[in-house]
């Protein structure tokens, strides 16, 4: 047979030969059991707002976070708005040496420190449905559930004082429905900084700005 009819013919009973499939075995799903609070039912979440998050990551409530500050701390903190740099550092080391986290959640800070789209817990409306979260003593990441109707955000602006004037662009979105949503800000360079040890965050910034330096 001649050479090339009989590379033809291997060809043709290649390109009809009928594929082999491969059967995929999916992995059973991960049981979060333990790190997010096994089989408790709740979440892991501890009588009082203590507890763990989906992911095993502990929260506190501030108003608890202010009560344990006052215990560990030897000041008392509780009434201030907002938490100092040495109280963030004294919340993450106790939950490192409690929970084995270098991760924190704060939750429920004061309205007053948060702006003013910023949904209020409805069982404490001078909190807030919102959160910071702590890594190795330093505020990481800030977030929290945003408002989502127009006449909150009237009510909102009137109660602080300020017109709707200058928001006008930003409240038209919500005068036509807009479900219920949250955000969130990540300091990367924050999370660079911890992550390497570095002393200071200007270390892990392309271009740092502070008092004494604007350029480049």
């Amino acid at each position: 047979m001649p050479r090339r009819i009989a590379r033809h013919r291997a060809a043709s009973r290649a390109v009809h030969q009928p594929r082999r499939r491969t059967r995929l075995h999916r992995r059973p799903p991960r049981s979060h059991e333990g790190a997010a609070g096994g089989d408790r039912g709740d979440g892991g979440r501890r009588p009082g707002g203590r507890g763990r998050g989906a992911r095993g990551i502990p929260e506190i409530h501030f108003t608890e976070a202010q009560e344990l500050l006052a215990r560990l701390s030897g000041e008392d903190p509780r009434g201030e708005p907002d938490l100092a740099p040495p109280h963030e550092r004294l919340l993450s080391d106790w939950a490192l040496r409690e929970h084995g986290s270098e991760f924190l959640f704060v939750t429920g800070y004061p309205m007053v420190k948060r702006p003013f789209y910023t949904h209020p817990d409805p069982a404490r409306p001078e909190y807030s449905h919102s959160f910071d979260l702590l890594f190795r003593g330093l505020e990481l990441v800030t977030g929290g559930q945003r408002l989502h109707r127009h006449a909150d955000y009237t009510t909102t602006l009137a109660a602080r004082g300020e017109s709707i004037v200058p928001y006008r662009d930003y409240l038209s979105v919500f005068a036509h429905g807009m479900p219920p949503h949250g955000g969130f800000a990540l300091g990367l360079e924050r999370w660079t900084a911890r992550l390497l040890g570095l002393p200071n965050v200007r270390q892990a910034t392309l271009f740092p700005r502070d008092l004494h330096r604007l350029t480049p």
